[in-house]
């Protein structure tokens, strides 16, 4: 992997995005090839997506999820951790490092946070190659 590493991040639309917004807003580096979808709740983020990204030319798939400030569901962060445990899983059946997935809270006013996370992925993933 190059410069051109791609990441695709699932962003929750009433927590992380504001987040992540405010990273650009402020100016603050990370990746070009990070990609980023928003969704209502993590929880909501299905196994089979994260696999499909992966299989279809994402070299990782980061999860910005509201953590226990969820307006959803009060067990938001365990639904998460299941559904990516789970994506682990098949992506170990089809020969894929359940490294390539990474799952972290960012809240609406985490750009720091959220940079750095996504910065150090970027940097993990292309170290894998080497």
């Amino acid at each position: 992997m190059s410069d051109a590493t791609r990441v695709l991040v699932f962003s929750t639309n009433m927590i992380s995005d504001p987040g992540i917004d405010l990273a650009g807003s402020r100016h603050l580096h990370y990746s070009p090839g990070v990609v980023v979808i928003s969704v209502p709740c993590a929880s909501g983020i299905k196994p089979d997506w994260i696999v499909h990204a992966l299989e279809s030319g994402f070299d990782g798939v980061f999860i910005a999820s509201d953590g226990d400030e969820c307006a959803y569901l009060p067990n938001c962060s365990e639904r998460s951790a299941g559904n990516v445990q789970h994506a682990q899983e098949v992506m170990q059946e089809r020969g894929i490092s359940p490294k390539r997935v990474r799952m972290a809270a960012v809240c609406s006013v985490c750009a720091e946070p959220f940079t750095k996370q996504v910065t150090e992925f970027v940097e993990e993933l292309q170290e894998a190659v080497v």
